[in-house]
This record gives C-alpha cells, sequence and structure tokens, in this order.
C-alpha cells in the first residue's frame, strides 16, 4: 500500500495550523504520515500542538529560517515514497489523498500532480482569473510567467526531488515558481480538475502582502533556470524572452522611483545573460 508523507510548515499561524492538521486527519486514505515544521514560531505552536502529539512528527527551527528550509526539513525527514504539502493557512477536503494516489495507481509514469482550488480571499469565494487557470501535461511555457502550481495541491515521488533539487533557501518568496519551473522543464505536471482544497490569501501575514517587488526573485529563478537546468532550444527562447519582459518592467520600475544603478542593471541583465550562454 503507498504511504504519502504530508509536510506542514508553520510560522506563528497556530490557530490555522490546528485547522490544518485536522483536514489530514480526516482524510479518506489513512496510509499517512503528517510531519509539522514549526519554522521559529513565538505564538504558543508548540503548545497548541500537545492533543496532537501521538498523531505527528514535529520538528522545530530554534529560529524562523523561512518557509523553504521549513519544507525541505520536512523532506529530509519523510519516510514515504511519496510527499504531499500543506501550507499552515490551506486545508484539504476530505478525498484529496485518495484521489490523488488513485491517480498515480492509474498512471505509474506520472512523477507530479496537482489538483484544483477554491479561492478564499478576506472571508470571500473569489473565482480566479483564466490567467491563473491551471493546465494539465506540459506546462512549462504557461509557467513561465506566473505560477500555475500551488505547493497545497501538490503530491508527488520524493525521487523526483532527488533529481531536480530541494526548495531553493535563498529564495526569500517564488521558491515554489523556481522549484515546479525546474520540474516542468523535464516532466509533465497532472493536473486533477477537481475542487479539493482550500487555499486562503489576503492575510496580512502573508510573504506576498508583506513583500514588494516579486518580480525580482521570479528573475533569479529565471536566471537560475537559465544557468542551471537542461532547456530545450524551445524551452531557452521562451525563458529568455520572459526574463526580457520581467527586467523591462522592473527595471522600468526602479528608474522611475529615483533606482538608477539598479535599474540600468535589470535593464542590460537579459542581454548579459544571453552572451553569456552563446
Amino acid at each position: 500500500m503507498m504511504k504519502v508523507s504530508v509536510i506542514i510548515p508553520s510560522f506563528n499561524r497556530a490557530r490555522k495550523l490546528i485547522r490544518a492538521i485536522a483536514s489530514v486527519l480526516y482524510q479518506t486514505f489513512p496510509h499517512y504520515e503528517i510531519i509539522v515544521v514549526d519554522d521559529g514560531s513565538t505564538d504558543g505552536t508548540a503548545e497548541a500542538l500537545t492533543p496532537f502529539r501521538a498523531q505527528i512528527r514535529y520538528l522545530c527551527h530554534p529560529r524562523n529560517r523561512g518557509v523553504s528550509a521549513a519544507r525541505n526539513a520536512g523532506i529530509r525527514a519523510a519516510q514515504a515514497p511519496f510527499l504531499a504539502f500543506l501550507d499552515s493557512d490551506d486545508y484539504w477536503f476530505p478525498q484529496k489523498l485518495e484521489k490523488q494516489v488513485v491517480f498515480f495507481q492509474t498512471h505509474p509514469e506520472a512523477l507530479i500532480c496537482q489538483t484544483d482550488e477554491i479561492w478564499i480571499r478576506n472571508q470571500r469565494r473569489v473565482n480566479p482569473w483564466n490567467k491563473h487557470h491551471k493546465p494539465s501535461g506540459d506546462i512549462f511555457e504557461p509557467s513561465l510567467e506566473r505560477c500555475l502550481v500551488s505547493p497545497s495541491a501538490v503530491m508527488l515521488k520524493k525521487r523526483l526531488l532527488d533529481e531536480i533539487g530541494l526548495f531553493d533557501e535563498s529564495l526569500v518568496v517564488c521558491e515554489d515558481y523556481d522549484l515546479w519551473l525546474r520540474t516542468a522543464c523535464r516532466y509533465p505536471i497532472y493536473l486533477i480538475s477537481e475542487f479539493l482544497l482550500i487555499k486562503e490569501g489576503g492575510a496580512p501575514d502573508q510573504l506576498s502582502a508583506l513583500l514588494k517587488g516579486m518580480d525580482q526573485y521570479r528573475i533569479q529563478a529565471l536566471v537560475k533556470l537559465i544557468k542551471n537546468q537542461p532547456l530545450n532550444n524551445k524551452q531557452l527562447q521562451a525563458t529568455l524572452s520572459e526574463l526580457r519582459q520581467k527586467c523591462e518592467i522592473f527595471g522600468r520600475g526602479c528608474l522611475k522611483h529615483g533606482r538608477e544603478i539598479e535599474g540600468r542593471l535589470y535593464l542590460e541583465l537579459p542581454d548579459i545573460i544571453k552572451k553569456s550562454i552563446n
């Protein structure tokens, strides 16, 4: 029987973390372990988890190291051949794991799949724009513009990460954008077209709300992709084109706000990268 390691990173979200754990405990698929990685919380998370200690494996960082380090700690500790991620502010419907396990049983060649999700923003359901709709299969080029894979929706074979590497701990945000691009340039990422999780947003403590100028991290991920990944010519040209667009927008923004040197560097970066690979 397949077994899944469920990895839940959390930082100062004790109340929502309990809800996330409960959504795993209510799964119809019973063969899982829950790994909670407390990333240096100071809100009483450890005490709040006391009733669940027999049902989870609890890892604790002495200081906050970021979501990538927390997820990576969970990956290294995982004992199952399949991994599923669950952000502490999201939660699953009861059949989420079962549906994905069945998918892998019927598609043994697949290495990774995700499900669809319901978006909640400020306690209200919102419909994603067409540009956010998830494709299935070869999703590399559509994923260059924006991240089209949600960590909480993913299940993957652990051996995939042995090949492509773990989450990049140097990226403050867009670490998922980086990992899924490294995946999608090599392998299909399949979609189960069912709403099997609730994805919450709009909270003031989310990194996307706290950090501005996130495109600089996407640019960093694209440069890494060009330098380090086995892109075919079509993928390379698409990546260079997206890099140029993002650098143009971000560079012009820097100039507009008086950051002349930074702006010029971003505007020149695509040509520098292109010359370095020729």
